[in-house]
């Protein structure tokens, strides 16, 4: 496929050259991106043991196709507008236009990053006798391909489902508007960037834009999750588009509206059959705001950034940070006993901190909780203020407990794996004879840090809903949770810390086969619990049992030799 892309970039190469770009340079630049693209590991799972990638060194060749692939079916979630297009076309495709631009803008803006702020190529092209105007298309020419390789297949569903509907007028047609959205999106993004970038200090625009993409995923998972759950499909096929008079000042509308060229029939708001004209003139417009004016600014402060970054020493520690780094030492050495253990939770607690990549990961898990949990409980489409009435008179307080378990398992799921793993021969090169004690500090500091206050929180949410009397269940709640990852940590994740390279597993299966068993496993455990409510001293037995066999799991995890680990590499 990236072949394919290269050709048709590099057709009107007689442009490019008119343009000052050196065309075989320029060829090159983007066949290296692409190749480097389908070379990438897709950030889950962790790796082998060392031995065996070795043995079964593969090279990576597909990853690009996977990114399509995931991009195809991410886009068949929101098909459903494009049913009501049949009732009246310019309600539909102003819907689905809408959901298109808001998910396609957030994938942009979680994800866009890597390509706009990546700036490691200037340490190979600089050097090298290449031009400005060389290195700049090349820039422009592989942003445009990865958003051509996102847009196209997430409208791929939609576009088939109009044709469908419509014929080959509708399948010749629905790509144009699409191009005119794409460009009000990078309009969009390029701006909020731009935003980031102001409103940052010098040096610490990576980290705006960390915390602002951890924002967005969730009110993306929010969004999706819950408004699938609250719109009516039959009442969408009734809506009156007269009603929706404020519809006319969005852009989207007007990009639906010039369905009227087509279909000059369809029933629009009225007096807004005009408003098609700036389905063209409104994107074309962003497209040239973003090129003459966002674009300079934010590559210009962008390297401004950059060189802060890389020239400025490191200041000194405020007397906030000492202050906190203190008391990780404090908490260090009030859990642990062991060194060892104490070396694990420190290196664990801080690394946490300074990872960005750990943060995108388990920080959305937090908000991902509490939304996936109004998801299950607004499943029969009850009005909100009903089913919040009727809360304390249901047991879905269990649900709402062992889901927590997603984030202490998202978390010592991912303290194992870095970019810069090969920092962990520090491990193998201190005199450490158990790396067991390791692992165990790591998941006190994990254990800590993220899940003691999220189950404090969740636990004073369920006292306040459904009584006093609902402490022991939170109490046994935690203690299976906790049992549960120890149990899997043993099983199949003792790891050292931050130890593992970022990549996908070989075999899927198996971490599909693994997720299957977690989740019935913790079904299983919820459901137990659900049995003990029944009689309160069947649940001071089970809490009792749960936590022996916690401790049981802990002292073997913690006593797990340099033969044990190197089995579970292997």
């Amino acid at each position: 496929m990236n072949k394919l892309l290269l050709y048709l970039m590099m057709l009107p190469s007689g442009l490019w050259k008119r343009l000052g770009a050196d065309t075989e340079q320029l060829r090159a630049i983007l066949h290296a991106k692409l190749l480097m693209d389908d070379r990438k590991p897709l950030s889950f799972g962790a790796n082998k043991g060392l031995e065996r990638k070795r043995k079964k060194k593969k090279e990576r060749k597909n990853t690009s196709f996977i990114t399509v692939l995931l991009s195809f079916f991410m886009g068949m979630i929101y098909v459903f507008p494009i049913i009501m297009v049949e009732a009246n076309p310019v309600i539909g495709l102003a819907m689905f236009y809408s959901i298109f631009i808001v998910f396609f803008t957030f994938t942009l803006i979680t994800d866009f990053a890597n390509v706009l702020v990546d700036t490691k190529d200037k340490l190979i092209l600089f050097p090298k006798p290449v031009s400005d105007k060389t290195i700049m298309l090349s820039r422009l020419l592989y942003i445009f391909i990865y958003i051509f390789r996102l847009a196209i297949p997430m409208s791929l569903p939609a576009w088939i489902v109009f044709g469908i509907i419509k014929g080959w007028v509708g399948v010749l047609w629905f790509p144009i508007p699409l191009v005119f959205l794409i460009f009000v999106a990078v309009f969009l993004v390029c701006g909020f960037y731009l935003l980031m970038l102001r409103l940052s200090k010098p040096g610490k625009f990576q980290d705006v834009l960390n915390y602002a993409q951890i924002g967005f995923s969730i009110v993306f998972f929010a969004t999706y999750m819950l408004s699938s759950r609250m719109i009516d499909p039959e009442a969408l096929q009734k809506l009156d588009i007269q009603v929706f008079s404020w519809a006319k000042y969005v852009p989207t509308y007007w990009v639906a509206a010039s369905w009227t060229w087509i279909e000059p029939s369809v029933e629009v708001i009225e007096g807004t059959r005009w408003l098609s004209i700036l389905a063209v003139v409104f994107p074309l417009f962003s497209l040239w705001a973003t090129v003459k004016y966002l674009a300079p600014s934010f590559v210009k402060g962008l390297v401004s950034s950059d060189n802060v970054n890389t020239e400025k020493p490191t200041a000194k520690k405020s007397a906030k940070e000492i202050k906190s780094q203190n008391r990780v030492y404090r908490w260090a050495n009030m859990f642990n006993k062991s060194d060892a253990s104490k070396a694990g939770f420190i290196i664990t607690w801080l690394q946490t901190n300074r990872s960005r990549n750990f943060r995108m990961r388990v920080y959305p898990t937090f908000a991902y909780v509490p939304v996936y949990f109004f998801y299950v409980i607004l499943i029969d489409r009850k009005p909100f203020m009903e089913v919040w009435n009727n809360l304390p008179n249901t047991k879905n307080f269990i649900i709402l407990l062992y889901m927590t378990t997603f984030v202490i398992m998202q978390g010592v799921t991912f303290i194992t794996m870095s970019e810069h793993y090969k920092a962990s021969w520090v491990y193998f090169s201190s005199p450490l004879q158990k790396p067991g004690e390791v692992i165990a500090g790591a998941f006190k500091a994990m254990w800590v840090k993220y899940f003691l206050p999220f189950m404090i929180a969740i636990g004073i949410f369920v006292v306040y809903v459904w009584g006093p009397s609902k402490i022991w269940d939170v109490i046994l709640a935690t203690i299976n949770i906790t049992l549960f990852i120890i149990a899997q940590m043993y099983f199949g994740n003792r790891m050292l810390p931050f130890s593992q390279k970022e990549q996908i597993k070989d075999k899927a299966g198996k971490t599909m086969i693994r997720m299957l068993l977690i989740i019935v496993l913790m079904g299983g455990l919820g459901l137990l619990h659900g049995l003990t409510l029944l009689m309160w001293w069947l649940k001071l037995i089970f809490i009792v049992l749960s936590a022996i066999m916690m401790w049981m799991f802990y002292d073997s995890l913690k006593n797990t030799p340099w033969e044990k680990l190197k089995t579970v590499e292997d």
